[in-house]
C-alpha cells in the first residue's frame, strides 16, 4: 500500500531526477537544442513555474507543497558539497592539460587565490551598501559570507559552456583550472566568515589564515598522495576494470578522508584529477582502458551535470519569493560582475604571462560562471532574514550566469577570435 505520507527515500529521490532529468535532456535534445546546462535549468525553472501557476488555479492541489518537500528530502546542499561535487571536480580535471597549466602557472596561482580574496572583500563592500540603500541593514560579517560564497567561479558551470566553444587552448586551461582551484579556496574562506558570522567572536585574522593555509594547503599534499598513488597502482597492471575501480576509490575514499582530516576536499580532488588525467591517463595504460575510463567519467559527468542543472532550476519554487529582494538581487548582477573585472583585470595587468585583451578579458569574466555551488553554500546557512535575502540574492546572480553568461559565452567569443 502507497500512503500519501510515505517518506522519500534517497533512492527515491535519485530514481526521480534521474527520470526527470532524462525526460527533460530528451526534450531540450530533441526539441529546444540549448547548452545543456541552459537547457536543464531553463527547464527546471519552467517546471517550478508551472507549479506555482496549478496551485494558483486549483489550489486545493498543493503540488508546490509536494516540491518543496521533495527538494528538502534531496538536500541539496548536502548532497552537492559532500557526494556529487567529489566526482564532478575528479571528471572536470581530468581533462585539463597541465602542459598548458604549466605555461599559465601564475595566472592561475594568482587568479584563484588573490582575485578570489580581493573579490571576496569588494563584494561585501558592495553588497553591504546594496543592503543599506534598500534599508536591509545585512551585518557586515553576513555580507562576507555573501562574498565568499559568490566570488569563485563554478567549475562544473565553466566545464559545462566551455566543450563546444574555441577557446584557445591555454585561455581555456587557464579559466578551468582557476575555476577548479578558486572552488575549493572558496569554500574555505566560505567555511571562515560563516564562522565569523555565527559566533566564531575568538575568530581571530591569524587563526583565519592558519585555517586557510591548512585546508587549501593540506588539500594539495592529500591530492597529491592519493593521486600518485592511484598512478602507481594503476601503472602496474592493465585492466580497465580494475583501474576504472581504482579511480573511484581515489575519488570517494579521497574526499572522504579529507572530511576526516579537515582538509580541502575540493583542493584534493583537483589535484588527484589532474595527476590522473595527465601522469595514469598519458602514461599508466593502454588504448583501450585510456578510451574506457575518459568514457566512463564522461558519463558520470554527463548524469551529474543534467541533475545539478535541473536542481537549480527547481529551486526556484522555494527561493523566488519576495519581489523586494529579487530586485537587490538583479542589482548584485551588475556588482558580481564589475568586481570579478576589477579582480581578473588588475592582477593579469601586474602578470606577463597573459595579456588581458579582449578575448582574455571576456572569457574570463563572461565565461567566469556562478553555478550550483554558490548555491549549495548559499542553501546551507540556516533560516532568517539575513540569510533568506543572501539566498535569492545569490540565485538571481547564479540564474543570470547560467541562462544569460552561460548561453551567449560562445557567441561572444566567436566574435572575438576572428580579430585576434
Amino acid at each position: 500500500m502507497f500512503s500519501s505520507q510515505a517518506v522519500t527515500t534517497p533512492f527515491d529521490a535519485a530514481a526521480i531526477l534521474i527520470a526527470m532529468a532524462a525526460l527533460l535532456g530528451y526534450v531540450n535534445h530533441r526539441f529546444l537544442k540549448l547548452p545543456a546546462a541552459v537547457g536543464m535549468t531553463v527547464m527546471g525553472a519552467v517546471a517550478s513555474l508551472i507549479v506555482i501557476g496549478m496551485d494558483a488555479i486549483l489550489p486545493g492541489v498543493r503540488l508546490s507543497f509536494i516540491l518543496v518537500r521533495f527538494l528538502a528530502s534531496v538536500d541539496f546542499p548536502n548532497t552537492l558539497l559532500n557526494g556529487m561535487l567529489c566526482f564532478l571536480l575528479f571528471a572536470g580535471a581530468l581533462h585539463i592539460d597541465w602542459r598548458e597549466i604549466k605555461k599559465s602557472r601564475w595566472p592561475i596561482l594568482v587568479l584563484s587565490t588573490v582575485s578570489t580574496l580581493a573579490s571576496t572583500a569588494l563584494v561585501a563592500a558592495g553588497f553591504l551598501l546594496l543592503s543599506r540603500l534598500a534599508g536591509l541593514g545585512i551585518p557586515l560579517a553576513w555580507c562576507f559570507v555573501f562574498g565568499a560564497l559568490i566570488s569563485p567561479t563554478d567549475p562544473v558551470a565553466v566545464f559545462a559552456v566551455l566543450k563546444d566553444i574555441p577557446v584557445p587552448p591555454t585561455l581555456k586551461a587557464t579559466l578551468s583550472a582557476e575555476s577548479l582551484f578558486n572552488d575549493g579556496v572558496g569554500v574555505v574562506l566560505f567555511g571562515i566568515a560563516l564562522l565569523a558570522a555565527t559566533g566564531g567572536a575568538d575568530l581571530t585574522p591569524i587563526d583565519a589564515l592558519w585555517d586557510f593555509a591548512r585546508e587549501a594547503g593540506g588539500g594539495i599534499i592529500l591530492g597529491g598522495v592519493i593521486g600518485g598513488a592511484g598512478y602507481l597502482l594503476m601503472r602496474g597492471i592493465d585492466d580497465c576494470n580494475v583501474e576504472v575501480m581504482i579511480t573511484l576509490a581515489v575519488v570517494m575514499g579521497g574526499y572522504s578522508v579529507a572530511h576526516r582530516l579537515g582538509v580541502s576536499g575540493p583542493v584534493a580532488m583537483a589535484v588527484a584529477g589532474l595527476i590522473t588525467g595527465n601522469a595514469a591517463v598519458g602514461h599508466a595504460m593502454s588504448a583501450t582502458t585510456r578510451d574506457y575510463l575518459l568514457k566512463f567519467w564522461t558519463l558520470i559527468d554527463e548524469i551529474l551535470n543534467a541533475v545539478l542543472f535541473l536542481l537549480v532550476g527547481l529551486e526556484s519554487i522555494s527561493v523566488l519569493n519576495d519581489p523586494h529582494l529579487l530586485l537587490i538581487g538583479g542589482l548584485c548582477i551588475p556588482l558580481v560582475l564589475l568586481v570579478r573585472f576589477v579582480s581578473v583585470f588588475l592582477p593579469l595587468k601586474a602578470l606577463p604571462a597573459i595579456k588581458p585583451d579582449r578575448l582574455t578579458m571576456a572569457t574570463l569574466v563572461w565565461g567566469g560562471l556562478r553555478g550550483g555551488l554558490s548555491m549549495a553554500m548559499a542553501l546551507s546557512i540556516g533560516a532568517g532574514a539575513v540569510q533568506n535575502a543572501i539566498l535569492i540574492c545569490t540565485y538571481v546572480v547564479v540564474l543570470f550566469a547560467v541562462l544569460v553568461q552561460g548561453g551567449t559565452i560562445g557567441n561572444v567569443i566567436k566574435r572575438l577570435i576572428p580579430s585576434q
